[in-house]
């Protein structure tokens, strides 16, 4: 690619690097200069423009960037993503549905390894989508982009992107009271909240005490009704034999693990009772704000497995926003 200011008579076919003002309108940059904008040019006084010419081995940006979208996503009904049509080198990429965003990042990482002006930005890898939300934009950051280096792109990053959708559609949010500190008219207001957003249907509120017999039964009476049960206990889940997870294994479950390296979040455990998900919420659940468990259970919901090492991957990017209603703030532990 060419770039540099030209006579007006030597513009002709460019494309016009720098928008200019004119006494009546405005020419934007990125447009190609036919004969009658070298007009309007001339009409106002102007000699000369910077302008981009292509050479025989580049590819427009809007090309280029549609090219290496379509590559990223090769079938966008599979993929459950839209593919918006080409402007100014950008093609933007979107959830057609409730999901996460499940992202090749080696995959993106070597497309954006190729060339800098070939560029792909998405958001996080499994990060929860709403239908229309945006996953991934490619830009071309020059008005065009060399044949052989988009051609590379275009392989290193096939097949990169996808929307994982919601599959499980039913909940149920069993919570444990100690006393009569609290009816879980919180708790239940702020799941239902989350599992809103993300078109699941919540069952109705089910406080039973905190003991391992009540929970236990709590959960066995939810087997073949829900999709995936969360457990919300009136008093934190302290160790792996507390008494949530002690219900757990008394209904005939499995606890897979205990912990996360994500504040507000830390005291969260996971396990199944049969073919169904049973997520242990930390107390801070009982707040919308983000905790930890939100990334965990967002990927529940849409089927998307998630093992110990997963959760204890979480760290980097884990120290979260506190929530002004947390009982013991990190700066006064």
């Amino acid at each position: 690619m060419k770039f540099g200011s030209v006579p007006l008579d030597a513009a002709e076919g460019a494309i016009l690097a720098h928008s200019v003002t004119l006494p009546k309108g405005r020419l934007r940059k990125g447009v190609t200069l036919d004969r009658a904008a070298l007009d309007r040019l001339q009409a106002a006084g102007i000699s000369e423009v910077t302008v981009a010419r292509l050479g025989d081995a580049d590819v427009h940006e809007d090309a280029a960037a549609e090219m290496l979208a379509r590559a990223l996503v090769p079938d966008p009904g599979g993929a459950l993503l839209r593919v918006a049509p080409a402007s100014t080198g950008r093609v933007n990429i979107y959830a057609t549905q409730n999901g996460v965003a499940e992202i090749d990042a080696d995959r993106i990482n070597a497309v954006n390894a190729v060339h800098p002006m070939v560029t792909v930005a998405t958001v996080p890898k499994w990060q929860r989508m709403a239908a229309r939300g945006m996953v991934a934009t490619v830009k071309i950051i020059a008005y065009g982009a060399p044949a052989d280096a988009l051609e590379v792109a275009c392989a290193a990053g096939r097949d990169a992107l996808a929307l994982r959708p919601v599959t499980r559609k039913r909940a149920l949010l069993i919570q444990t009271s100690v006393g009569a500190r609290d009816d879980g008219s919180k708790g239940q207001r702020a799941m239902a909240t989350r599992f809103d957003r993300m078109g699941v249907a919540l069952g109705p509120k089910t406080v039973v005490p905190h003991d391992v017999d009540a929970l236990r039964a709590a959960l066995v009476g939810a087997v073949g009704t829900v999709d995936i049960v969360c457990v919300l206990t009136g008093s934190a889940t302290s160790d792996l034999y507390d008494v949530a997870p002690e219900a757990l294994r008394a209904a005939g479950g499995t606890v897979v693990h205990y912990g996360m390296p994500v504040d507000p979040g830390n005291l969260l455990f996971w396990g199944h009772l049969g073919t169904v998900p049973v997520l242990g919420l930390p107390g801070c659940a009982r707040s919308p704000a983000l905790n930890g468990a939100d990334w965990v259970l967002e990927r529940m919901l849409c089927n998307v497995a998630v093992t110990p090492a997963d959760i204890m991957a979480m760290g980097v990017g884990g120290l979260l926003k506190e929530p002004p209603s947390r009982p013991a703030p990190r700066e006064q532990a």
